[in-house]
């Protein structure tokens, strides 16, 4: 069943024309064949011998018989009798088979339809990464948007640092997967899109950009994946849009420029410039090195400070 889903359209409708022309030729030549067996073919002009099946001269008919009792239609021309136990039997299994070939293929097609692919291709995110300041802290930060009136509900994001690793013991990771908070810990993962939001990794102790700068970015090697999920407003069902983003698609020094402008009593959202970004004033240095820094002129400020006890 999941095989026939994730299969393009035109194979899945090719699938499904041949589940129900191939089970009703397969019935019909039954029908032919228990018709041949009892001799009711050989018989057809006369009106006291019993058939299987009235009105059935061929396999033409047998198969069109075969249709009208898969689907039900019963136009009543063609109609089982009570002298044909083998026939009643054939009777049931095809109803039966019947019933599950209509709910598998049905669920399937349903399924197909329903599937929110297209809902995802809606979800866009910046073409770029960038890194700059942000509240006097280092910030890795990308622009995600929702092109649609309709909102994803209890959307929420994450991000994933995938880089080659070697632990302490010499083991070589080629794809090792690092997390990248963006707000778990406060809650700030699960979106509200109703507008473009910027989604902003603080580069911290925890952070594996801790010692990164920008010399170091720029020789690097990995890949950021980012993965928004939420639920269709319309079906329910779960939607999943990802991108990434390689070493050399972020930005070090810019930011997003904004894109919401105040008009009469609304804002307006101009997606021509979703990707734009600007340079801005940022430290080459690590987050660690401007941490340091930081503390260091904190400390000489806090000692320069005149005390008034000792004035006094």
């Amino acid at each position: 069943f999941t095989t026939l889903v994730d299969l393009k359209w035109r194979f899945s409708l090719l699938i499904f024309i041949l589940a129900y022309a191939l089970t009703w030729l397969f019935f019909g030549l039954i029908w032919w064949v228990i018709a041949y067996s009892r001799g009711d073919l050989e018989h057809l002009g006369d009106h006291s011998w019993t058939p299987c099946v009235n009105n059935l001269n061929g396999f033409v008919s047998a198969f069109l018989f075969s249709i009208e009792t898969e689907t039900t239609i019963g136009y009543g021309h063609r109609v089982i009798t009570d002298t044909c136990p083998e026939g009643i039997v054939l009777l049931l299994l095809q109803a039966i088979l019947g019933s599950m070939v209509n709910a598998f293929m049905v669920g399937c097609m349903f399924v197909k339809i329903s599937q929110p692919n297209k809902r995802a291709e809606t979800l866009v995110f910046s073409s770029h990464a960038v890194v700059s300041l942000r509240d006097d802290r280092l910030c890795l930060m990308f622009r995600v948007g929702d092109l649609r009136d309709s909102h994803i509900v209890e959307a929420s994001i994450r991000a994933k640092l995938i880089q080659s690793k070697q632990t302490q013991e010499g083991e070589f990771i080629p794809l090792d997967q690092t997390d990248l908070s963006v707000g778990f810990e406060t809650g700030d993962d699960r979106l509200f899109l109703v507008s473009p939001l910027i989604i902003s990794h603080e580069i911290d102790e925890r952070s594996p950009f801790w010692d990164v700068s920008r010399g170091q970015l720029e020789r690097d090697d990995f890949e950021i994946v980012v993965i928004l999920e939420g639920m269709v407003e319309a079906t329910g069902m779960t939607c999943q849009a990802r991108s990434s983003y390689l070493a050399d698609e972020v930005l070090w020094g810019h930011r997003f420029t904004p894109l919401l402008s105040l008009e009469e009593g609304f804002y307006e959202v101009d997606y021509g410039g979703f990707h734009h970004t600007v340079p801005v004033p940022t430290p080459a240095c690590s987050a660690r090195q401007l941490a340091a820094a930081a503390a260091r002129r904190d400390a000489h400020l806090y000692w320069s400070i005149p005390s008034r006890l000792d004035e006094a």
